[in-house]
């Protein structure tokens, strides 16, 4: 039978140092001691410094993770920074065309002044930030770049070649932020024709697929 000592003091393990009493063997590592000896009883001033070491680095990581999400809310609140920044420029431009046109009364030189802040505008973008405007219409359709609002067909030309839908009409203008597309541009689809006549017997085709 194991015998203990008052509340606070070491247990005492039967001999062997299994509780059980049952021999321990000699070839096992028992904690506390080497080989074969008697379990060590951890005593009460050790466990007490484990468990505050234990609570002191739960509570630095607990820390740590708080300081790492401050830190990513941070810099997402000033990551556009520097691009408004250099938009604050492109700002006073248009007051000052604005006071410009108030005191002139000029629609001529205030629509000169907007063109030229706009041509700004855009080459500080493209230089900076990789912001690139580009055109449609007359090139082939192409749906990662342009997104159809319209479609028609073009007007019939025999003997002429068919050809795939091009862009006719741009409603609003396309953009690549690094050569990728960042906003497609809204067009009108001009669709070929079917070609009719002697041409298109003569060619062995038959109707264009739009």
């Amino acid at each position: 039978m194991s015998k203990k000592k008052e509340q606070g003091e070491d247990t005492v393990l039967p001999e062997g140092g299994n509780p059980g009493g049952a021999p321990v063997d000699a070839s096992d590592t028992v904690p506390g001691g080497t080989a074969g000896e008697p379990a060590r009883a951890v005593p009460d001033a050790e466990v007490a410094d484990l468990r505050d070491r234990l609570l002191r680095t739960q509570a630095e990581f607990d820390n740590y993770r708080k300081r790492m999400v401050r830190e990513r809310e941070e810099s997402a609140r000033h990551a556009n920074a520097a691009l408004l920044s250099d938009l604050l420029a492109v700002i006073d431009d248009f007051e000052r065309a604005i006071r410009s046109a108030e005191e002139s009364r000029d629609f001529g030189v205030f629509l000169e002044g907007v063109s030229m802040i706009e041509r700004r505008m855009l080459e500080m973008l493209e230089s900076r930030w990789g912001l690139k405007r580009f055109s449609s219409v007359g090139e082939a359709f192409d749906p990662v770049r342009h997104e159809a609002m319209m479609r028609t067909e073009a007007p019939a030309a025999p003997g002429a070649a068919p050809a795939g839908p091009i862009v006719a009409e741009e409603f609003q203008r396309g953009y690549y932020l690094h050569e990728r597309v960042l906003r497609p541009a809204k067009v009108r689809v001009q669709m070929p024709a079917e070609r009719h006549g002697p041409a298109a017997d003569d060619a062995g085709a038959g109707p264009a697929q739009g």
